[in-house]
């Protein structure tokens, strides 16, 4: 892949008039000032514009005053009445084009959303960029992440921060383009079918990532037939070969079989040696992180990960199967994927009596409990103590949340896998007792089996448990806030 020549457009960037003729379709004559966009007011700074959602419990036409205060040189509202002590733009009642306005300025749109879509999708088109779309039901972000460390290692790259994901996140990734990056990466969330689409007609995705299909959001979704339909829509999106490009899941048959419907051309990763980039010989090296083989036609390269968890080898392949598709060498792809900084989920910190607490509290799913859970084996916490890093195994496991006709069965499994890798369960919440249910039908007694209704229970029951050099995993559906009880073992720890 070539280097694309910027030197038309030096240091483009998104200037307020830019971000007017996005919104509404006519470019002031004035206003050739960059600017940044921010959606709360407590960020809003000079050079920023400040979108004024209306959200479920906060309306952000209260804060616009406050980011005006704080030195935004606009403000994206839908709302008509403001104060008159800053000019109004009001994109609603078709203005003439050139009309001119001075900051600060109030610009009114019929819908604060559709509008900053429709201005990503007019900046997007500014630019002759490579987009690469990452759906998938666990695992996006990392594989993000990873993947544009390897991207980085030759080209300049946007790609998404955080969990920016969504309809507002990725818009306001895309307005940040410029004109010295080469490739954007972007990660692309669903919940019901037509998200990923909507995405895409936005983003015009000319590479797409597909992780797997698991039931994450199957509350909403459905089945794990709809969540495929829906994670499909980015291989439909993709433009035809040689242009297009979609990177599938050899090892997950939901996904393998979206190779059916590209018109893009179709390169495949996995543990299978049918797939045209695959893997061997996956060994987790506990906290340090974990190494792989990978086979790519006559060639095969031994490859060390900062990535914690057997599990991690799809994140490696799916990262080097874009550096090979990009055109990079296996020296810049091997330097990228050793490069720390991508494993962003799960962190471990030191709790009290010398235990090891893995921080793995920013969600939870079956899958990526059950991955969890191996990591816990991995570091030689055995449900035996059996010598290794730790002592013993203590998984502390909290509801799965939307994961509608799936709940019962993946709570289930979960447990039962608890029972192979575990010395004690602690479960915190209702569906939490499915957990415990679990585990003692695989062979889990109930003095090794805990329910509690809160975290604050879990923790109280944790300290009466903990011997030293225990290995704790904290883990649960967002909405559990179990980090509470992360952040209390660390306290506890420094009150020794």
């Amino acid at each position: 892949m070539a280097r694309p020549n910027n030197q038309e457009s030096l240091q483009r960037c998104l200037t307020l008039a830019d971000l007017i003729e996005g919104l509404g379709g006519i470019r002031p004559s004035n206003l050739e000032l960059p600017v940044s966009l921010v959606i709360d007011s407590r960020k809003a700074e000079p050079g920023t514009v400040f979108l004024a959602f209306r959200g479920e419990n906060v309306d952000g036409h209260a804060f616009v005053s406050d980011a005006f205060t704080r030195g935004a040189v606009a403000a994206v509202v839908d709302a008509a009445a403001f104060a008159a002590d800053v000019s109004i733009l009001d994109l609603t009642q078709d203005p003439q084009p050139g009309v001119a306005v001075d900051p600060p300025v109030i610009i009114r749109v019929p819908d604060v959303l559709q509008s900053l879509q429709r201005a990503a999708a007019f900046w997007r088109q500014q630019f002759d960029v490579r987009v690469i779309g990452i759906t998938g039901s666990v695992g996006k972000t990392t594989t993000k992440e990873v993947t544009t460390r390897v991207l980085q290692q030759r080209y300049r790259v946007l790609h998404s921060t955080g969990s920016y994901n969504n309809e507002i996140g990725l818009p306001l990734t895309l307005l940040q383009l410029t004109s010295e990056h080469e490739l954007v990466v972007l990660e692309m969330g669903m919940y019901v079918q037509g998200d990923i689409r909507s995405l895409a007609k936005i983003a015009r995705p000319q590479i797409g990532i597909l992780t797997n299909v698991e039931p994450v959001h199957a509350e909403r979704a459905g089945t794990l037939e709809n969540i495929a339909l829906g994670k499909r829509e980015l291989v439909e999106a993709l433009p035809p070969a040689p242009e297009g490009l979609a990177i599938l899941n050899y090892d997950d048959p939901r996904v393998r079989a979206m190779a059916e419907v590209a018109q893009a051309r179709v390169f495949t990763y996995g543990l299978d040696p049918q797939a045209d980039l695959w893997a061997d010989e996956v060994e987790s090296l506990g906290l340090e992180g974990m190494r792989a083989r990978l086979h790519y036609g006559q060639e095969s390269w031994d490859v060390f990960a900062p990535l914690l968890g057997r599990h991690s080898v799809h994140t490696l392949l799916r990262a080097a199967a874009v550096g090979l598709t990009s055109g990079l060498s296996w020296q810049e792809i091997i330097v990228g994927l050793q490069t720390p900084g991508a494993q962003l989920r799960l962190v471990s910190v030191r709790g009290p009596r010398q235990s090891l607490v893995l921080d793995d509290t920013y969600n939870s799913s079956p899958p990526s409990a059950l991955a969890a859970l191996n990591l816990l084996a991995d570091l030689g916490a055995s449900r035996l103590g059996a010598p290794g890093l730790g002592g013993r195994g203590i998984a502390v496991l909290g509801d799965m949340l939307e994961l509608g006709k799936y709940e019962e069965d993946g709570h289930l499994t979960v447990g039962c896998h608890t029972a192979a890798v575990a010395a004690q369960l602690v479960t915190v919440g209702p569906r939490g007792a499915l957990i415990a249910r679990g585990a003692r039908s695989c062979g889990m007694s109930s003095e090794q089996v805990h329910e509690v209704a809160n975290n604050e229970e879990a923790l109280a029951c944790l300290l009466a448990l903990l011997e030293p050099n225990d290995v704790i995993l904290v883990k649960g559906s967002r909405a559990m806030h179990m980090e509470e009880i992360v952040q209390a073992l660390v306290r506890a720890a420094g009150e020794q």
